[in-house]
């Protein structure tokens, strides 16, 4: 298992920012990595991806466990293919695979940077899919009980962009692999989406080819800045991030009063809707491309946190506060942050 000390860890995320790590292991095997996480020296960070985290400028004091495992196994019965994928493997070369061979569930979820591994703990969704949908099971270790587990859809608490293992038993459980099912077709699941309803062509409710939905998100995610691109300086980012709001009708009510005007809104199925960070930041009077240091929002995007180049952690948590700040003062609703911050709090 490779191992390596004093290690820097912003080229190890797509924020590029973090300081060093007091020691770095990269486990390959499932194995590897319950023995990493086992022996490990705390505290613990487990990184993959990092697209989805943001580290203190400090850096690091224990052991990053970077999960490096590999390894796609397929099998088929009565029309489903299960996926059972090591939680090191790149989630939009998963996804590009299954497009490519007629299978429905992740088209929606193209463009997404991370680890397969990530999926589960954040319910990785956009445009009206979420992975929640697809995984039959999550095999983990679990730190408390020193155990690898398999868990059903059930037992993973799965909910807007969470799961237990990000809020209840966060740190508790380790990722080793993912089972997903997904049908064959040519076409892709019911389009729920209206921006990608529109960019297909399509109505509400109705499918297209497979391919095209993927290219279609694509195309949307990269205008917004959204696809990890070394020419676009505006996907030097966490991606989201702030989830969208889900509030109470009561609240949602009060939203709309003191806005004077109709906010975004998605009914939820336990009667709470769903509004738009983006929409609050930008009628808070943030407007794209807002701040002039090194970090500042994106200039596609009001949910998106950028680092222009040279940017501290520091100097990203201070803007992610004043974005906060200025849609608690205008509406009165806390965002509440998507990426997993280390050493840091708002």
């Amino acid at each position: 298992m490779y191992e390596e000390h004093d290690v820097p860890l912003a080229p190890l995320t797509t924020l590029q920012l973090g300081g060093r790590a007091r020691r770095l292991v990269a486990p390959r095997t499932d194995d590897e990595l319950v023995e990493a996480i086992r022996h490990g020296h705390d505290p613990l960070l487990l990184l993959a991806g990092g697209s989805n985290v943001v580290i203190a400028d400090s850096g690091f004091p224990g052991t990053v466990v970077r999960v490096a495992t590999s390894g796609v196994e397929i099998g088929e019965r009565d029309g489903h293919v299960r996926l059972d994928v090591a939680a090191g493997e790149d989630w939009d070369t998963l996804v590009e695979r299954t497009v490519g061979e007629g299978l429905v569930g992740f088209e929606c979820l193209s463009g997404i940077p991370g680890s397969v591994g990530a999926t589960p703990i954040q319910n990785v969704g956009a445009y009206g899919q979420e992975v929640a949908e697809t995984v039959v099971s999550v095999r983990a270790y679990d730190r408390t009980q020193d155990r690898v587990v398999d868990l059903a859809p059930a037992e993973c608490g799965f909910a807007y962009r969470a799961s237990r293992f990000k809020r209840a038993d966060r740190g508790r459980f380790a990722i080793l692999r993912v089972a997903y099912e997904l049908p064959r077709s040519p076409r892709s699941a019911p389009v729920r989406y209206a921006e990608l309803a529109d960019a297909l062509g399509v109505e509400l409710g109705e499918t297209a080819a497979l391919a095209e939905v993927r290219e279609a998100v694509l195309a949307l995610r990269r205008g917004k800045g959204m696809v990890v691109d070394p020419a676009d300086p505006d996907s030097v980012s966490a991606g989201s991030f702030f989830t969208n709001p889900v509030l109470e009708a009561a609240a949602f009510d009060e939203l709309r009063e003191r806005a004077g005007a109709d906010p975004p809104g998605w009914p939820e199925p336990d009667g709470r809707v769903k509004t738009s960070a983006a929409w609050l930041i930008q009628r808070a009077g943030f407007e794209r491309g807002h701040g002039d240091g090194r970090i500042g929002l994106s200039r596609k995007h009001t949910l998106a946190i950028v680092n222009r180049g040279g940017g501290s952690a520091a100097e990203l948590v201070a803007l992610a506060r004043e974005l906060r700040a200025g849609v608690r003062e205008r509406f009165g609703v806390t965002l509440e942050p998507e990426p997993v911050l280390v050493g840091l709090e708002l």
